[in-house]
């Protein structure tokens, strides 16, 4: 069986579903606070998740925006905005607002006892991810992850692979002795092109999105019902995707897609 020596994790989407009752909030919350009459919708927050990065993705909206500044002054508004969401962001982390995943803590319980090690693997903001894993994990969340790389640490955000091999390269690792958890085709795409590969755990905004060539595909990790390839049932009973799980799927590669 393939032994893994590292996890990597996406995190909006995949650790937490921050997307929806965190990120976009928060951005209507910054916009309400500036003065803004901007307002994001719940579809419209899931049509700009194609664009990745928040700063990205306010510049894009601001096309559609009639009473949006001159085009020189965007950028600096975008800027602005973002900050003060990214703060916004946090004040939702710390008054409980966001949990991790069912099924994220087992699974890094199971990689701590098999002496795998993890990283994070994000171009979100290193603030954001700050903000999320202090509160879910404690004060020294940190020593959990053999690497951390956030959007800071990169000139070009998913679907370009730079986070994931920058990543491997903190990692001392190869592309092939690593899997990658991710739950948007962007993501799927950057650690693919970094030859890492993949496990889809969908998520709220990406439940029927297309993905090509994942390792698994799959609702989420705290049940094994409705995983491609199958599982089988476990012997201890339990119902959630283990360590064990993801190293035989590396094992087998059977790639599996889905096209809606």
């Amino acid at each position: 069986m393939t032994r893994l020596k590292a996890v990597l994790w996406d995190m909006d989407g995949t650790i937490a579903e921050t997307e929806r009752d965190g990120h976009r909030v928060a951005f209507n919350r910054a916009f309400e606070a500036m003065g803004l009459a901007w307002r994001w919708s719940e579809d419209r927050y899931g049509e700009l998740l194609r664009i990745t990065g928040g700063r990205e993705r306010l510049l894009h909206d601001m096309n559609t925006q009639p009473d949006a500044p001159a085009s020189g002054e965007r950028e600096a508004l975008a800027r602005a905005v973002h900050a003060r969401k990214n703060a916004l962001y946090a004040d939702i982390v710390q008054q409980g607002g966001l949990a991790l995943r069912p099924g994220v803590l087992e699974l890094m319980a199971d990689c701590r006892i098999a002496g795998v090690r993890m990283a994070i693997a994000t171009t979100t903001s290193r603030s954001n991810v700050e903000a999320l894993l202090r509160q879910q994990l404690g004060e020294r969340w940190h020593e959990r992850f053999a690497a951390v790389v956030c959007g800071e640490d990169v000139g070009r955000k998913k679907p370009d692979p730079e986070v994931y091999e920058i990543a491997l390269r903190q990692l001392g690792l190869g592309p092939l002795e690593t899997v990658a958890i991710e739950d948007s085709p962007g993501g799927v795409a950057a650690a693919q092109a970094a030859g890492v590969p993949v496990v889809v755990t969908r998520s709220h905004y990406f439940a029927d999105a297309a993905v090509e060539a994942a390792v698994a595909i799959g609702p989420g990790l705290a049940m094994r019902e409705g995983w491609r390839p199958a599982l089988p049932a476990p012997a201890d009973g339990r119902d959630r995707i283990g360590l064990g799980d993801i190293e035989a799927w590396c094992d087998q590669m059977e790639l599996v897609s889905y096209l809606p």
